[in-house]
């Protein structure tokens, strides 16, 4: 049945600083919704609608003109301003309220959009939602609030009210928000998705897994409810989920066509391997230390941009991602990102040839850094009998009896060590229980008890990183999860598209999670709500 179309009096919130106020303005009604593909058919005001089905319905665009342009609005918040830096502090901001409530808000970045928009266009159209991504902002902006903003669990069922809001913004020392420029509802309603039920019990645990068996309980309607979110999409592209309760094997599950005998891409994931086999290797009298400094492996001066600050870097600091090299992957400007490493025919050089960033303490100052990586597993590789590959399969994978993996290869057909191993999820469950058994497996020590304890520890503060509350310690991750009150500390290897291999400290938990979300905005996101409400939940209460 459809639902009579409202718009409501418009609140004009005003921000100024930590200054709010809110006066009551005249009545706006001036952004619009349609829901008809634009590239193929010109808007009319007939194809104005006020309700659209979330699920269902392929296309929603938002329309709105405004009295003048953005950069008038933007003017009255900063009158000193010049208008480049106007258009380089300032820009829309949206929000995004469901029922009534705030539950996204963007300010739009000075690349959204150009200069014409901001300083003569009235009349703007807003794709938002589109069958295929669109290299425009508006699409963007959709995915973020609900994915990351939280618009898929308040849009989960029924129907709603979305209204979103337009206003100008500055930020300087700190935001400056205008009066309301357009405003708009519409009403969504949620398509139930079609769920295949046979996929929402807890799956069996098939024979011959290499484990025994865990008889303990654990709670099946948080695993059964998880497995719905599954089905329908909710969290998406998760393929395998591994729970080992002391050194036992509990629930092992897969999704999306995997199985258990899967070699799964779990990208980054791979790099803890690289912590691992250096920490064999200087056992073993082949590498000193993990003090010894890069120079005793390179000549750096014959690399471009050599500076004396390059011969203090040691591999520790490339453990711990604090090596002060300019290269941060989370920057896509930044010289040293990973994807302007892969094209290169050395991936070495690229790392070596990079200058250091002069305000970074070497040591100390964080930065995510997978060239960094790849230098460490070429210092393995030349360090140890027959190349890393062959030795991590000797002196890691035979002692686990890990018989089924694949390696990637860097451009010199060494083991990729930026995020290129793959395993089957049960077999990582092996690497993050060798962790926890503190480096034994079937009562041989593979790894030493001082070297797991210092790859799990707090080495490195990411608060350097933007990470606030955030440890590093020898390519592993350091978090504490909350559940019912209770903190659960725990390290964690972590790889793009939402994989994890989790080595609780103080309950007796490895955790496997295995996802191909390469692409989602939330594919973290989405793992640490699995972990939080479904399946920490599920082991701990047991009810």
């Amino acid at each position: 049945m459809k639902l009579k179309y409202y718009l409501t009096l418009t609140i004009c919130l005003i921000i100024s600083g930590n200054a709010i106020s809110y006066a009551q303005t005249k009545k706006i009604e001036n952004l619009y919704f349609s829901k008809i593909d634009l590239k193929k058919e010109k808007i009319k005001l007939t194809d104005y609608t006020n309700s659209f089905t979330l699920n269902k319905d392929k296309f929603l665009t938002a329309h709105f003109t405004l009295d003048k342009p953005l950069i008038e609005s933007l003017k009255l918040l900063a009158p000193n301003l010049t208008q480049d830096q106007l258009l380089n502090k300032g820009s829309f901001q949206f929000s995004f309220l469901v029922d009534g409530k705030i539950v996204y808000t963007e300010n739009l970045n000075k690349g959204a959009g150009n200069i014409k928009s901001k300083t003569t266009q009235l009349k703007h159209t807003i794709p938002l939602i589109y069958p295929k991504q669109l290299d425009f902002w508006g699409w963007f902006m959709w995915l973020k609030f609900m994915k990351l903003g939280g618009g898929q669990d308040v849009l989960a069922k029924g129907n709603h009210s979305l209204t979103i809001e337009v206003r100008p913004y500055i930020k300087r020392s700190d935001i400056k928000v205008g009066a309301i420029l357009a405003k708009g509802n519409i009403t969504i309603e949620v398509a139930k998705a079609l769920v295949d039920e046979s996929l929402i019990p807890v799956q069996k645990i098939q024979p011959n897994s290499g484990w025994k068996l865990s008889k303990d309980n654990f709670n099946t309607k948080k695993i059964e409810a998880l497995n719905r979110k599954i089905a329908e999409k909710r969290f998406e592209n998760i393929n395998g989920i591994v729970v080992i309760k002391e050194n036992k094997l509990l629930i092992e599950e897969y999704f999306n066509g995997e199985n258990r005998n899967s070699l799964h891409d779990s990208r980054s994931v791979g790099k803890s391997f690289a912590s691992t086999m250096l920490g064999v290797a200087i056992e073993e009298k082949y590498i000193d230390n993990e003090n010894v400094l890069l120079k005793d492996f390179y000549n750096l001066k014959s690399f471009n941009n050599y500076s004396e600050k390059k011969d203090s870097i040691t591999l520790k600091s490339l453990l711990t991602m604090s090596s002060g090299f300019l290269g941060d992957d989370r920057d896509y400007d930044s010289p040293g990102n990973e994807e302007n490493m892969y094209p290169t025919d050395n991936w070495v050089k690229f790392s070596l040839d990079l200058p250091m960033k002069n305000d970074k303490v070497i040591g100390k100052d964080y930065m995510y850094f997978t060239a960094g990586v790849v230098i460490l597993g070429d210092i393995i590789h030349k360090s140890v009998p027959e190349g890393l590959v062959s030795y991590t399969d000797k002196k890691l994978f035979k002692p686990l009896n890990i018989t089924n993996y694949k390696w990637q290869y860097t451009p010199q057909k060494v083991g990729n060590t930026a995020g290129g191993i793959q395993l089957r999820a049960i077999d990582f469950a092996k690497y993050g229980q060798l962790y926890k058994n503190k480096g034994k497996w079937n009562g041989k020590q593979v790894l030493t008890k001082k070297w797991v304890e210092k790859s799990l520890s707090k080495q490195v503060s990411q608060a350097y990183g933007g990470i606030d509350d955030g440890y590093y310690g020898y390519l592993f991750w350091n978090k504490t999860y909350t559940v019912n009150g209770k903190n659960y500390e725990v390290s964690f290897c972590s790889g793009r598209g939402g994989n994890k291999i989790f080595i609780f400290k103080d309950i007796p938990f490895v955790v496997v999670v295995t996802s191909s979300a390469y692409d989602s905005l939330s594919a973290h996101t989405n793992t640490d709500k699995i972990m939080t409400d479904y399946i920490l939940p599920a082991i701990i209460d047991k009810e």
